[in-house]
């Protein structure tokens, strides 16, 4: 029997030990920039987050969509367990059109694989 609880302890504690670091939550990942004029300026938003893990969390980069288009900010120094951040995406339509859906890849040290931030929208020429 001891040696079952014992076991059962060792457990806990390696899981406790897999789940420690930093871990970033958004409040919401999408964002619908509903109709946009293309001649209207740059647009602007922001995805806000929490560090819900127990060590500081950083933001290694956030991508720019795949063109100059998108423009991302971010928080360069750490954010503390508990507290909240955002990420500001600023968006220029000028000379698009039609369907739009984008994604940025936010890198941080709480996770290997990037996480995906979208917006969507369409845009109308001038």
């Amino acid at each position: 029997m001891k040696r079952i609880a014992l076991a059962l302890t060792a457990s806990i504690w390696a899981l406790a030990a897999l789940a420690a670091g930093p871990e970033i939550k958004f409040d919401t990942t999408d964002h619908d920039c509903g109709t946009i004029r293309a001649n209207k300026g740059a647009l602007s938003w922001t995805y806000k987050f929490t560090n819900t893990g127990d060590e500081p969390l950083v933001i290694i980069s956030v991508s720019n969509g795949g063109c100059g288009c998108t423009k991302p900010t971010f928080p360069t120094e750490p954010i503390a367990p508990g507290k909240t951040g955002e990420i500001k995406i600023t968006f220029n339509p000028e000379g698009r059109r039609g369907q739009l859906a984008r994604r940025v890849k936010v890198r941080t040290n709480a996770a290997e694989k990037p996480l995906l931030l979208s917006f969507k929208g369409m845009i109308i020429p001038k």
